[in-house]
């Protein structure tokens, strides 16, 4: 082990990182790649940065994808809403499923559905322009920028202009689920390095969700389906919401390996 190895180790070690041998190796083969100081990525990473943020990269369905500040790091707990969003495709029987991924982010859902479903087109849209430059970098990285289109929008007006309406089969969605109280207090630390956009879902959690329960109406074809990502304890709120769309039916919940609900899946009524 190189004296800059053995730093790298010490200073994790020193900030009482958990898996410490993972993020040295994590730390010093991005620093070979990008030319860096493996020293200062450690320094970073013991001052609390993500180590994604410092790495450039994170895993998320077994694809590699590119990360930035200002752009959500992708969680594993998303694979589920992604997982689920596979199962949807698989029952509408469509080979060439058309998709929207709303509040992008990074992509990952966009591109992890165009990945894994080869003849799917994907539509992906989000408000800021930091997650939109990484998702569109996210669709060259993984090789799927040919089916899969980054918009730029408050919701759905980031996709006007491609005359999506009455033709989508799936819309999934990992919106910002945190209140404003929470964020203003136990959950205040997620903003220390991650952008508020993606966490802030209004004083009760439930914005984005109450507005894409409506608003993708039009975009669905029928028997299309729609795909949420839900806070711990959500479940309810956002079965109403569906409820009180008016348009939507088999609504299901899906739980994680814990027995919690994560994912709730509505499929839009046939006229």
């Amino acid at each position: 082990m190189s004296d800059v190895d053995s730093a790298v180790f010490e200073i994790l070690r020193n900030a009482a990182i958990a898996d410490i041998e993972h993020e040295a190796i994590s730390i010093i083969k991005a620093a070979e790649v990008s030319g860096q100081s493996a020293v200062t990525m450690a320094q970073q990473r013991a001052r609390g940065t993500p180590l994604a943020y410092i790495t450039g990269r994170q895993r998320f369905m077994g694809i590699e994808m590119l990360v930035a500040p200002g752009a959500l790091i992708p969680r594993a707990e998303t694979e589920l809403l992604c997982k689920t969003a596979l199962t949807a495709i698989s029952i509408t029987g469509n080979p060439s499923p058309l998709i929207i991924d709303m509040c992008c982010g990074s992509g990952n859902l966009a591109c992890a559905l165009a990945h894994h479903v080869p003849g799917a087109r994907v539509w992906a849209s989000d408000l800021t322009e930091n997650c939109v430059e990484v998702a569109s970098k996210n669709t060259e990285y993984t090789g799927v920028s040919e089916r899969v289109v980054v918009g730029q929008g408050d919701l759905f007006e980031g996709l006007s202009g491609y005359r999506l309406e009455k033709s989508i089969d799936v819309i999934v969605c990992n919106p910002p689920y945190i209140s404003q109280g929470k964020l203003a207090a136990e959950r205040a630390g997620l903003l220390e390095h991650e952008p508020r956009e993606a966490f802030d879902g209004g004083p009760y959690g439930l914005s984005i969700h109450q507005r894409v329960s409506k608003e993708a109406l039009p975009y669905l074809k029928e028997g299309g389906y729609l795909l949420f990502e839900i806070g711990l304890g959500q479940e309810r709120q956002v079965r109403m919401l569906l409820e009180r769309a008016g348009e939507y039916t088999a609504i299901e919940l899906v739980s994680n390996a814990a027995g919690e609900a994560r994912v709730i899946m509505a499929r839009k009524s046939p006229a």
